[in-house]
């Protein structure tokens, strides 16, 4: 009877716009969590949440990292998947219908290892038109081998990449960010200044196991991300930083959110909207569950709308 409640209240507080999209509610499942398309559909209601964020796609198959890749840390948990996935092309075939087949509002994600590979990769996603809402840009991953470093650490290159992406791309663009850096605010100037029409804050963080029984890395990558409600109170720095500096572009919240009281603090931070992840991964139903239980909690405030409750911390 709660959960109903909260549904409830999650329809009267109405919709919210996200860099140009609009969303029924500010929930969203995080890119690389509920996979390509609708494995999380037997466990709630895909349609009624705000968007269904797909994992990273690149612009082909990709195979992703040697086993293990993901391992249970305190308060949380270790991943180094390594973006494995089918493609674009792939994707927009056999995935995409899926998700229209169930109503869900889909936006896209994309990586690469330099301009020229994400800009494949936007060309592609051409071919989708309007079935999908957005375009989220992941500049953050720090889970691939390869490369020198995490793009989002350089402003030059992350809005090199964005202008390029927002150049081909028929629908907004959205910039995912990492918190591993100092210069989270000054990226997110950047892209914004690139065309992103929101940030999609933050990914995982950098971290690494070791155990100590056997002297040997928990991961067949070595080192991964560490995501869950450890890096949650990093999160929302990061997206209050932002919001302080940015008052204007429209942000995502991701980061640790395993509650319905999770989601409304990221707001308040300054998020317009929220991601929900891990959580995902000991509940299929989070992302619902904790939309539900923030409306419940909206409710109790006396909000009428999200936009009561979004950036409240900085109305004092």
């Amino acid at each position: 009877m709660t959960r109903q409640r909260g549904a409830r209240y999650l329809e009267s507080l109405g919709g919210v716009n996200v860099g140009g999209v609009l969303l029924a509610n500010p929930f969203m499942t995080a890119s690389g969590t509920s996979g390509h398309d609708v494995e999380l559909a037997g466990y709630m209601p895909l349609r009624r949440l705000g968007a269904v964020v797909v994992k990273s796609l690149f612009h082909e198959p990709w195979p992703g990292n040697p086993s293990p890749r993901v391992h249970v840390a305190a308060s949380g948990m270790m991943n180094a998947v390594g973006l494995q996935g089918p493609g674009v092309v792939s994707w927009i075939h056999e995935s995409l219908p899926k998700l229209e087949s169930e109503g869900a509002v889909v936006v896209a994600s994309i990586w690469g290892r330099t301009v020229h590979e994400y800009v494949l990769a936007a060309e592609q996603l051409v071919a989708a038109g309007d079935r999908i809402s957005a375009i989220e840009v992941n500049l953050s991953c720090p889970n691939l081998e390869g490369r020198s470093g995490i793009i989002a650490h350089d402003p030059s290159v992350a809005g090199q990449i964005i202008s390029a992406v927002c150049a081909r791309s028929q629908v907004p663009v959205w910039a995912k960010l990492s918190a591993n850096t100092d210069r989270i605010v000054e990226v997110a100037t950047t892209v914004s200044d690139a065309g992103a029409s929101a940030v999609t804050v933050m990914n995982t963080m950098l971290g690494m196991q070791i155990d100590v029984r056997t002297s040997r890395r928990s991961l067949g990558n070595g080192g991964g991300g560490l995501s869950g409600p450890a890096v949650h109170p990093i999160a929302v720095r990061a997206v209050h930083d932002i919001r302080v500096a940015l008052p204007r572009i429209a942000i995502v919240g991701v980061g640790g959110i395993a509650s319905g009281d999770d989601a409304v603090e990221m707001m308040m931070a300054g998020a317009n909207a929220v991601q929900v992840g891990t959580a995902s991964f000991a509940r299929p139903d989070a992302t619902w569950r904790i939309a539900c239980a923030a409306a419940s909690r909206a409710h109790a405030l006396g909000a009428s709308s999200w936009s009561t409750i979004v950036s409240a911390v900085h109305q004092d």
